[in-house]
C-alpha cells in the first residue's frame, strides 16, 4: 500500500478504537447500571437498542454530509460531539435521562462510519480498499477488548459513572493526531464531477437492490454481533456467577480472534475480487451452529474456546459486506453508499439487543442465544443473491439508472 494509505489506516484505526470503547463499555457496566437504577433486562436491552436506533437514523445523512462537506470535517465534528455525550453518561440520574443521553450519543457518533470509509477510499486504490478497510475495522475488536479491560479495572474500583467520565477524554488525543498527521487524498481522487450527473448517479446507487443486498449481509452479521456482544458479559455474570473482572479477561481471546477474522476476510475478498458468497456462506453456517452450542458450554474454558472460534468465523464475514461496492464505486460516492450498508448493520443493533433481553426475560438465556442465529441465516441468503464482482455490481446499478455509473477510472 502507498504510504498515504498506511498512515490513514493507522489514524482511522485509532479513531475506531475510541469509537468502540465509548460505545461498548456500557455492555460491561449494565449489571451495575441495572442495579443502581433498578432496571430489568428489557430496560437494559433498550439502553443498547436506543443507541443503535439513533446511530442507524443518521447513517445515510452522515454519508451525504461527508460527500458534500468532506470526510475529515464531518468525522472530526462527530468525534468531538460523541466524546461530550460519553462524559454526560456519567451524570445520568434515571433510566429516562440515560435513555436520552444514549440516543443523542448515537446520533452524533453515527456520522462517523461513512465519513471514515470515505476518507480511506480517497486515500487508497480500489483494488486495495477492502484490505485497507479490513485493517481499519479490525480496530472494532480491539476497541471491544480495550473496553473489556478498562471496565474490568475501573468498574470494581471507581464505578461506572467515573469510568464514563474518564474515557470521554480519549477522543481529544485522536483529534490532535488527525490534525497533525492525516495525509491529503491521493491525486487521482481529487477530480471534480459534474454535480447534476453525480446526484443522479448517487440516487441510482443508493436505491439499487444490489447495494441493499450488501446492507442485508451486514444486517445479518450485526444481528449476531450486537446481540451476543451486548449480553455475554451479563450472561456470564448472572448465570455463571463470574466477576466482571473475569468476564473482561474472558473477552480477550474472542475479540482478538474477531480482529483476525476481519483482516483475513478482507484479504480473501480482495484476492477473490469480491465474491462474498465464497466467504460468507461457510463462515456464517458455522457461526449459526455455534450459537446453539455456546450457551450450553458449562465449563468456563470450553465456553471461551467456543466463543473464540465462533468470533473468528463471524469476523470473516464482516468485510465481504463491503468488498464489491468498495471496488466498484468511485470515492465521490463512497460516503452515501457506505451509509446505506452501515444502516443495515445498525438497524440490527436496534433490534437484536432488545430482542435478546425480551427473550431472556420471558424464556431463557439459551433461547436468546439461539434466536440470534437468524442473523447468520439472513447473511447467507443475501450473499447468494448479490452481484459477486465489481463489473456485475456496476452493470446492475447502471441498468437501473439507464447509464453507466462512474468508476474511479472514468472520473480521472
Amino acid at each position: 500500500m502507498p504510504r498515504t494509505t498506511r498512515i490513514t489506516v493507522m489514524l482511522l484505526f485509532a479513531a475506531w478504537v475510541v469509537d468502540y470503547i465509548d460505545r461498548t463499555v456500557i455492555n460491561f457496566a449494565l449489571p451495575d447500571i441495572g442495579s443502581d437504577l433498578g432496571l430489568d433486562h428489557t430496560q437494559q436491552g433498550l439502553l443498547i437498542s436506543v443507541f443503535f436506533l439513533a446511530y442507524a437514523i443518521v447513517q445515510v445523512p452522515g454519508g451525504l454530509l461527508a460527500d458534500r462537506y468532506g470526510a475529515l470535517k464531518v468525522g472530526t465534528i462527530g468525534l468531538i460531539a460523541w466524546s461530550v455525550f460519553t462524559g454526560l453518561t456519567a451524570v445520568a440520574w434515571s433510566f429516562t435521562v440515560l435513555l436520552g443521553v444514549r440516543f443523542l450519543f448515537g446520533l452524533v457518533q453515527g456520522v462517523f462510519p461513512a465519513a471514515a470509509i470515505k476518507a480511506l477510499s480517497e486515500r487508497s486504490e480500489p483494488e486495495q480498499r477492502t484490505t485497507a478497510t479490513g485493517w481499519t475495522n479490525s480496530s472494532n475488536a480491539v476497541g471491544i477488548l480495550a473496553a473489556a479491560i478498562i471496565s474490568g479495572i475501573l468498574l470494581p474500583t471507581v464505578g461506572w459513572r467515573v469510568m464514563f467520565a474518564l474515557i470521554s477524554v480519549l477522543g481529544v488525543a485522536v483529534i490532535f493526531a488527525w490534525r497533525r498527521w492525516m495525509p491529503e487524498p491521493l491525486p487521482q481522487d481529487m477530480t471534480l464531477v459534474d454535480e447534476k450527473a453525480e446526484a443522479a448517479d448517487r440516487r441510482a446507487v443508493l436505491f439499487s437492490p444490489a447495494l441493499l443486498g450488501y446492507a442485508a449481509i451486514f444486517f445479518g452479521y450485526d444481528v449476531l454481533v450486537w446481540g451476543v456482544t451486548a449480553w455475554t458479559p451479563t450472561f456470564l455474570h448472572e448465570e455463571r456467577g463470574l466477576s466482571l473482572t473475569l468476564v473482561a479477561i474472558a473477552a480477550v481471546p474472542s475479540t482478538l480472534a474477531a480482529a483476525a477474522g476481519v483482516v483475513l476476510g478482507a484479504r480473501l475478498s480482495d484476492r477473490l475480487g469480491g465474491r462474498p458468497r465464497v466467504i460468507v456462506v461457510p463462515a456464517m453456517t458455522f457461526t449459526a451452529i455455534m450459537l446453539f452450542v455456546l450457551p450450553r458450554m458449562q465449563p468456563f474454558p470450553l465456553f471461551v474456546l467456543v466463543g473464540t472460534v465462533m468470533s473468528l468465523a463471524a469476523g470473516m464475514a464482516f468485510m465481504p459486506a463491503f468488498s464489491v461496492p468498495l471496488r466498484a464505486l468511485h470515492s465521490a460516492y463512497m460516503g452515501a453508499a457506505s451509509g446505506v450498508i452501515i444502516f443495515g448493520g445498525q438497524l440490527a443493533g436496534v433490534l437484536s439487543p432488545l430482542i435478546f433481553g425480551v427473550v431472556t426475560d420471558h424464556v431463557s438465556y439459551t433461547t436468546a442465544f439461539e434466536t440470534m442465529a437468524v442473523g447468520p441465516l439472513l447473511s447467507i441468503v443475501a450473499a447468494l443473491l448479490v452481484p459477486q464482482t465489481a463489473p456485475e455490481f456496476r452493470a446492475k446499478v447502471a441498468r437501473r439508472a439507464g447509464a453507466a455509473v462512474p468508476t474511479k477510472e472514468s472520473l480521472t
